[in-house]
């Protein structure tokens, strides 16, 4: 089947249902993400622990990616590629759930996000394919938004029931062996939405056959990924958002509520990034993607900054805390949708699978040195940790502003 021309609807079933499936996958997976740091406190791991499964995690993802877009370029057949990554991405919080230290939590997240690597640039591929050049910012708005949908009914979900549990006297390690548990479902119920729902289009071009597609990359995408990498080393994973909360408010509130709190945070900042998500492409498809995303990381500065403010006063109060969680929020639906919507105008359509896959590779060095940056110092001294993000972000920020200006 032929590509979709210019001035045809963008809102179809490809986006539809790339979009419900990414919401039941969010809602398994960020409940999941929502639970692991007091999952792990309750296994006595230290942060540096939740800093390296997220940042190895990430890491090893995003290198998969690399592979998987190469792979799928020659293959032209991705669906079956997605289908499976959704579903290991699913089974992970089966593995996680009978951890009884970090490394075995480290190994099931491994194997979710290598899932999540194996789908991420196909699914992506996918999306663009079935969409007319001019609305990529917004059908990759109403994905993102569809799939943080899923990321605020998953901590929801998650906030509620440790409440619950917490009110009926359940004991925590065990009720949180029990909530990670029932992630499984709306992770493989993804994976069973994506093979009967989404309808794959084959392209007919062919990929280069030279082997060095970075090389022969124009150097507006090289630019590009640089700028997108030295922003993610400081990027770190937003899960220790979580971590941080509930550090901060536990001197007024206590460990318990403040965990709660903390989930109750997230939450937030999910609500946040999924309203941020589609006016965002929506800019960008008027005034650049670029420029946007750009803006985006500027902004993103002030989180780590409000952060060390806090830490350096040893608490911080909750209305300080939601600014904090909705910046961040408002920033990843930015980021989500436009760091990857723009790579669709970079390379061309035979080769997208791996130019998505250099996106993510690139990703996952920055995941990997944030998250192990920011969680060893923050072992030192979280002002440490968070005044190095800062300073990364803003780097990243000046390199994207200064190629949207050249573009």
């Amino acid at each position: 089947m032929k590509a979709r021309e210019a001035g045809t609807p963008w809102l179809n079933r490809t986006v539809g249902g790339l979009a419900l499936t990414s919401l039941l996958s969010d809602l398994g997976h960020e409940a999941q993400s929502t639970l692991l740091p007091a999952f792990l406190a309750a296994l006595g791991a230290p942060p540096l622990a939740l800093g390296a499964i997220e940042g190895v995690s990430d890491a090893a993802a995003s290198f998969v990616k690399l592979g998987a877009g190469w792979l799928s370029d020659r293959l032209r057949r991705r669906k079956p590629f997605v289908v499976a990554g959704y579903a290991a991405t699913g089974l992970a919080s089966g593995i996680i759930a009978l951890a009884g230290g970090w490394p075995l939590v480290l190994t099931g997240k491994l194997f979710g996000w290598i899932g999540k690597g194996v789908r991420g640039p196909l699914r992506d591929a996918m999306l663009a394919r079935s969409i007319p050049p001019e609305a990529r910012g917004r059908a990759f708005g109403f994905h993102r938004a569809g799939d943080t949908v899923g990321a605020i009914l998953g901590p929801l979900l998650a906030v509620l029931l440790l409440g619950w549990g917490a009110a009926h006297g359940h004991a925590a390690l065990p009720w949180l062996r029990t909530l990670m548990a029932w992630t499984l479902v709306p992770g493989l119920g993804a994976a069973a939405v994506m093979a009967w729902s989404v309808r794959e289009t084959l392209g007919a071009g062919a990929p280069s056959e030279d082997g060095d597609h970075l090389h022969h990359a124009p150097g507006a995408f090289r630019r590009y990924l640089t700028a997108v990498g030295v922003f993610g080393a400081g990027d770190y994973a937003h899960t220790l958002l979580i971590l941080a909360a509930a550090q901060l408010l536990a001197p007024a509130h206590g460990l318990a509520r403040a965990a709660v709190w903390g989930a109750g945070l997230y939450v937030w900042h999910n609500a946040i990034y999924a309203l941020a998500a589609f006016p965002a492409g929506a800019l960008a498809d008027r005034f650049g993607h670029r420029r946007i995303l750009a803006l985006g990381y500027g902004v993103s500065v002030a989180v780590p900054l409000l952060l060390v403010g806090a830490f350096l006063r040893g608490a911080a109060s909750l209305p300080l805390l939601a600014l904090v969680f909705a910046l961040a929020g408002l920033v990843n639906g930015v980021q989500d949708t436009l760091e990857g919507s723009a790579v669709a105008g970079f390379v061309p359509e035979s080769e997208r699978g791996f130019g998505y896959g250099l996106l993510g590779a690139v990703n996952g060095v920055g995941d990997l040195a944030s998250s192990l940056m920011v969680g060893g110092l923050w072992t030192l001294w979280p002002t440490l940790g968070f005044g190095y993000a800062a300073l990364m972000m803003a780097l990243g920020a000046g390199l994207m502003a200064r190629e949207a200006r050249a573009a």
